[in-house]
């Protein structure tokens, strides 16, 4: 798959779900998940048990994590601009846009699947509507 393509839809699970974590009716789907988890955090978070015993409170954290990266990326595009201007080539001010906007659409769709992720591990099952 090359950069920009989306992976292809999985109809066992909602759309959204990061395709590194295998589906809920997978057997030990969790450690999987946990993983992916702890791969969004900071390294820092692997040393509380807390999150290691108990997926539901890592899942918590790593949305409260991904959602401050989606603030920053919002704010830095805000404010990118004016801050750069004049201290760097205008093609590095547009670059700078550019990877902030790239990083806030990556950012909002890992939050979308920590929420599916997080909904799973609560008990909640996608079903597919025709």
């Amino acid at each position: 798959m090359t950069a920009g393509q989306r992976p292809p839809r999985r109809p066992d699970v909602s759309p959204g779900w990061p395709p590194e974590v295998p589906p809920p009716q997978v057997p030990d789907w969790t450690r999987r998940a946990v993983a992916w988890l702890f791969d969004l955090c900071p390294p820092d978070y692997r040393a509380h048990d807390v999150l290691r015993r108990h997926p539901v409170v890592l899942a918590r954290f790593a949305a409260g994590h991904v959602r401050a990266g989606v603030a920053a990326a919002r704010d830095g595009l805000a404010t990118v601009r004016a801050d750069l201007r004049g201290v760097v080539p205008p093609e590095a001010v547009e670059a700078a846009v550019a990877a902030y906007e790239r990083e806030g659409v990556r950012l909002a769709a890992a939050a979308r699947s920590v929420d599916l992720i997080d909904a799973a591990l609560r008990g909640y099952r996608y079903v597919p509507r025709l």
